[in-house]
């Protein structure tokens, strides 16, 4: 299957995820949108499949519904034990207007690796996460700028970060040079049934 196809494909593919997971927690549009501080519109908009959701969207879900982001997101198939995800199946999950990327690189559980690129002056604001997550950074290449509950850092190239991600955080390229950097998130107890 083409990337352009799953692309194609997403949207309706979350649509169905959110709606399953919604109905299985006997939540209605309103309760879940109460929850999550998204719009019953919205929530009708990304169970129709008609919304390509904003990552903070689907997070802002993902918390209400408390499940992890990647089960919104992601439907791999298992082999065994593994999960394999190839280069050609990924898609940005979040793109700059500047040409940057977000895209999700591999899950388990509770644990997402991200392969993030920002464009010279691009940013993203992320709202906090859910209580108890932490971010790890390692910077690939270029300048980022992180601010983490106000507070500022550099990164260089080989520079990395932890920090606790349930507080409002951003990434910005400061240099003149694209900066790329993979970024590993842990969500304890994403995984919580009904």
């Amino acid at each position: 299957m083409s990337v352009e196809s799953l692309v194609d494909e997403m949207p309706s593919a979350v649509g169905r995820r959110v709606r399953e997971a919604r109905t299985a927690r006997g939540l209605t549009l309103d309760q879940l949108a109460e929850r999550s501080r998204v719009s019953r519109r919205m929530i009708i908009n990304v169970e129709g499949g008609t919304a390509n959701a904003s990552i903070a969207t689907l997070l802002r879900l993902a918390t209400a519904l408390q499940i992890a982001l990647t089960e919104l997101v992601e439907d791999r198939p298992r082999s065994g034990s593994s999960t394999i995800m190839r280069r050609a199946e990924r898609m940005p999950l979040w793109r700059g207007e500047l040409g940057g990327t977000a895209e999700l690189v591999a899950s388990s559980d509770m644990l997402e690796l991200w392969d993030w690129t920002l464009q010279p002056g691009e940013f993203y604001e992320s709202e906090a996460h859910r209580i108890g997550t932490r971010e790890l950074i390692h910077v690939n290449t270029g300048r980022l700028h992180l601010v983490v509950a106000g507070e500022e850092h550099e990164l260089q190239t080989g520079d990395g970060a932890s920090f606790a991600a349930d507080v409002a955080h951003s990434y910005g390229c400061s240099g003149r040079k694209t900066v790329r950097f993979a970024m590993t998130v842990l969500e304890p107890m994403a995984r919580i049934r009904p």
